[in-house]
């Protein structure tokens, strides 16, 4: 913020200053030294058209197309004709044309789309030189040809074609030309040595720039400004005139002291600005004129070109990207050294509070006593959207929000709007995106041709995030930019286009990348869906393994039906059974179950998964032994599980029945005794469970017996089978019971000193003490052995 004007330079009334956008990406061995270079406006694509470093019979140019900030799009070989000019459009598809007037058309990532011609006098006289231009119209195209005529097409989308009048007295290119828009009209305004034509559709019109010096000879070079409102003549007495357009006008002239015709002449000059200006350039010099005599001069250290823009310059280079560009009244009016404006005061008085200084309440009793509070704030906001670096734009917004706390009446829409588009600029300016809109040119591109630029470029998560935090309709929105996706991804066969989402956001948005990716891919899946008949669908998924990934889980929530279409598709044995068991359990009907379960059973046997289908079959079998019991004993089985069945009939006293069950499903005998000795436990049922474990030979042992009988509070009955235990459980029936007499005889019996001490902690030193003394005693004949 301390050095925020070093880079301002003077120039009559207003300053100018430079910026660096980006420090550029590309690595070109030698800049833009022989290169034809294009750059388009509003923050638009490079287009180089580089000759090859060794010229030969088989060498060919490289024609490569950059972001803004240098980052590579396209490359490729040029094998067309000789190209005598490059342009974009104003959708952002490269124009090149060549000297047989051919006009080739490519697309940002070098894909060729169709071409046309300006006429068969071209393909006979050849072109000297063309100029691509922006109209009202659309994108417009003029030429002059090796027989000094110049052609016409106002909108290459609609091409008509239209011969200029023949100049008189001209013989090859003209010194300089333009073309200028006035009056609904396209025409063509040109430099014949000394003098000045206007050619329309009927008629070549001699005219003169009121005031011009009479030292000029020649006119050398002429710019447009980028309304079409302004021009400017550079003569060969390094005199610059400017004036309006249609050359009634004079607004200054200015001597350049300059004699070398420049190599590219444009306009700088800021929407409602009272200064005019003009960026002059030659190989090693760019030179700012204005309405006074002084200029502002910068030394160039290599190849750039010139790039006008609604609000300033572009200067690329082969190293860096930097915008020139007068400095906004808001930006002077607060940053201006010992500056007194509100704007000023406000930001003063914000520093201080931050330093907790009582000087904060000095500055802002001064704005209030002027009554300029809602200026000061106004103008923090305004000048936030003119700064590029993020840091001084957080630092004028809180100065702002610091004024408006002691404002009751002020409107937040200001304020939220500018906080919004700050937002957005800041994330297409980035790196990665490399669009350097400025904010005027936001404003005037609207938000929806923005949208459009990065749909065009692929950036559709980025795309859809900004209308997502805009809140615009969806129509006009996430839909529309769904529906350009979907059209690029099945124009491009054998992409896998829903894992084509790189992570192109930056900053905050990248966060969000990992978090939004899986919607937009849902959502894509649901509009293809929508698009594309069933058949063709189906079939787009197989190569899209995210998008039928995706697809399937929503089929399970819904549609199931959906889901076995897309099984039976691929032939898919092993889900086709997985879905029909899913599907049973949804049937109430005990027949629809069986079938959809024996379907199952089929394509678990196509599957060669010989466990599911026996495992299926087997379910098969419970369900009907289930309903055979609930018809005959009434009790409400079906569905149960096998060890839930089981137990019901256990605790039901169905015994025979569970015996059977038991038998017939091959149930581990130490399950079966699990169950049944804590279903008999359950119901309190100790003569049937000392029959139990009696019958035969516990395949669990007869520690769970005392365990289960403890745990339904009966240690009457847990005693009866304590003698049964092994000698190793011996010690832990006896504690279950309570009894530490037995406890202390079986530890002490087996000579374990670990289960003399579980007794040992279990004793009471009051009244245990023999007991103690006992265990004690056996515990230290154990340790010595």
């Amino acid at each position: 913020m301390a050095f925020i004007t070093a880079n301002w330079n003077p120039l009559g009334e207003a300053f100018y200053r430079k910026i660096e956008l980006y420090e550029m990406g590309w690595s070109l061995r030698d800049g833009l030294k022989d290169c034809l270079v294009a750059a388009a406006p509003y923050g638009g694509p490079i287009a180089l058209l580089r000759q090859p470093q060794r010229p030969s019979s088989s060498a060919r140019p490289q024609l490569e197309i950059y972001s803004s900030s240098g980052t590579n799009m396209a490359s490729f070989p040029w094998k067309s004709g000789p190209v005598r000019q490059l342009g974009w459009t104003v959708c952002d598809d490269l124009l090149c044309i060549q000297e047989d007037g051919t006009v080739l058309i490519y697309d940002l990532f070098g894909a060729f789309k169709r071409h046309f011609s300006m006429g068969n006098e071209v393909v006979q006289n050849q072109m000297l030189e063309a100029k691509v231009f922006h109209s009202p119209y659309g994108t417009g195209v003029a030429i002059v040809t090796g027989a000094s005529r110049f052609t016409l097409a106002t909108n290459i989308d609609d091409l008509k074609l239209r011969r200029l009048p023949e100049v008189p007295g001209l013989q090859g290119a003209p010194s300089c030309w333009a073309v200028l828009t006035q009056d609904r009209q396209t025409k063509v305004l040109l430099a014949n040595g000394a003098d000045l034509y206007i050619l329309d559709n009927t008629s070549c019109t001699p005219v003169t720039p009121p005031g011009l010096s009479p030292q000029a000879c020649s006119i050398v070079n002429m710019a447009v400004s980028f309304s079409y409102k302004y021009l400017a003549l550079f003569t060969d007495s390094g005199h610059l005139w400017m004036g309006s357009a249609n050359l009634k006008d004079k607004l200054s002239e200015v001597d350049t002291k300059v004699r070398t015709p420049p190599k590219q002449m444009v306009w700088c000059r800021r929407p409602k600005s009272q200064q005019p200006s003009v960026v002059i350039m030659w190989d090693r010099l760019l030179l700012v004129a204005g309405e006074c005599t002084d200029t502002i001069q910068y030394t160039l250290d290599e190849e750039s070109v010139c790039v006008a823009e609604l609000d300033g310059v572009r200067i690329v280079g082969g190293s860096r990207h930097e915008l020139l560009q007068e400095v906004p009244s808001a930006c002077q009016d607060i940053f201006k050294i010992a500056s007194m404006a509100p704007g000023a005061l406000l930001l003063e008085a914000h520093k201080e509070y931050d330093k907790s200084s009582q000087k904060a309440d000095e500055y802002l009793r001064e704005i209030k006593e002027q009554s300029v509070l809602g200026e000061a704030v106004r103008q923090c906001v305004e000048a936030a959207g003119y700064e590029h670096e993020p840091e001084t734009q957080k630092t004028l917004l809180r100065a702002a929000s610091f004024g408006k706390c002691f404002l009751s009446n002020y409107p937040p829409e200001p304020f939220v709007s500018m906080c919004r588009d700050l937002k957005v600029l800041n994330a297409v300016r980035d790196y990665t995106v490399g669009i350097p809109l400025t904010h005027t040119q936001y404003k005037q591109m609207t938000v929806q041709v923005l949208i459009d630029r990065l749909v065009y470029r692929k950036l559709y998560p980025l795309a859809i995030e900004i209308c997502r935090y805009l809140k615009t309709p969806e129509y006009q929105g996430v839909s529309r930019v769904l529906k350009h996706w979907a059209c690029c991804a099945f124009c491009q066969t054998g992409v896998n286009f829903l894992d084509d989402m790189g992570p192109i956001m930056s900053g905050e948005n990248q966060t969000l990348h990992s978090t939004v990716r899986t919607s937009y891919q849902r959502s894509m899946v649901t509009y293809l869906k929508n698009e594309m008949n069933r058949g063709d669908f189906f079939m787009t998924l197989r190569n899209q393994p995210v998008a039928l990934s995706l697809y399937r889980q929503f089929c399970k929530h819904q549609e199931q039906d959906t889901l076995k279409d897309l099984f039976n598709q691929d032939d898919d044995h092993q889900e086709l059974g997985n879905f029909y068991v899913k599907a049973s359990y949804k049937e109430k009907k005990l027949e629809a179950r069986l079938s959809l379960l024996q379907s199952a059973v089929d394509e678990y046997n196509k599957a060669k998964n010989e466990f599911a289908a026996k495992a299926t079959e087997e379910e098969m079998k419970l369900l009907r032994f289930q309903r055979r019991l609930d018809e005959e004993k009434g009790e409400a089985l079906l569905g149960l599980s096998l060890q839930e069945t089981l137990h019901a009939l256990l605790t039901s006293n169905f015994h025979k029945q569970a015996e059977q069950l038991y038998r017939d499903f091959r149930v581990p005998d130490k399950r079966y005794w699990w169950l049944k000795l804590t279903a008999l436990a359950e119901k309190d049922d100790w003569e049937e469970m000392e029959k139990f474990a009696k019958s035969k030979k516990s395949p669990i042992g007869y520690l769970p017996f005392v365990e289960v009988c403890v745990k339904q509070h009966n240690k009457y009955e847990a005693k009866k089978y304590v003698s049964k235990v092994t000698p190793e459980q011996k010690v832990k029936a006896h504690l279950a019971i309570g009894d530490l007499e037995g406890a202390a005889e079986a530890a002490i019996d087996r000579r374990s000193e670990g289960e003399i001490s579980t007794v040992l902690s279990r004793c009471s030193p009051t009244t245990d003490r023999a007991l103690l003394e006992r265990l004690n005693r056996a515990r230290s004949t154990a340790s010595k052995k």
